[in-house]
Order: structure tokens, then C-alpha cells, then sequence
């Protein structure tokens, strides 16, 4: 069986802890942002670690844990 290709924009993306935790940015801060009052914009510039619901799917994209 060959091996696993792994998600080349996925490996941009989201960062692997030393834990095997997956780390990600917020989206939603890029444009359209006069709308959205400040708590809102300073909540989405920091990084979150992806839950559990989307844990299995990350794993798929990134086989051998390349985001580290």
C-alpha cells in the first residue's frame, strides 16, 4: 500500500503541539471588519486548539503529524 499524501494547504495551516494537539488560526479576520466592534476582532487574532469533533478529520489531513 503506498503511503499517505499529505494535505499540502493543511500543512500550511494548522501547527501539531508536542502534545498532538492541532493549533489553528480564527477565521474571519481578514475583510469586512468595520462591522465587528473590537472585543469581537482582538478575540479572533489569537490562535485556538481544534476540538475533538474535528480532531479525527485533521489526522486524516495531516497522516504523519507534519505540522510541527
Amino acid at each position: 500500500m503506498p503511503k499517505m499524501k499529505t494535505h499540502r494547504g493543511a500543512k500550511k495551516r494548522i501547527k501539531v503541539t508536542g502534545t498532538g494537539k492541532y493549533v489553528i488560526k480564527h477565521s474571519g479576520k481578514s475583510h469586512i471588519l468595520t462591522k465587528k466592534d473590537r472585543k469581537r476582532k482582538n478575540t479572533l487574532r489569537k490562535d485556538y486548539v481544534v476540538g475533538e469533533t474535528l480532531k479525527e478529520h485533521m489526522k486524516g489531513l495531516l497522516p504523519y503529524g507534519e505540522g510541527r
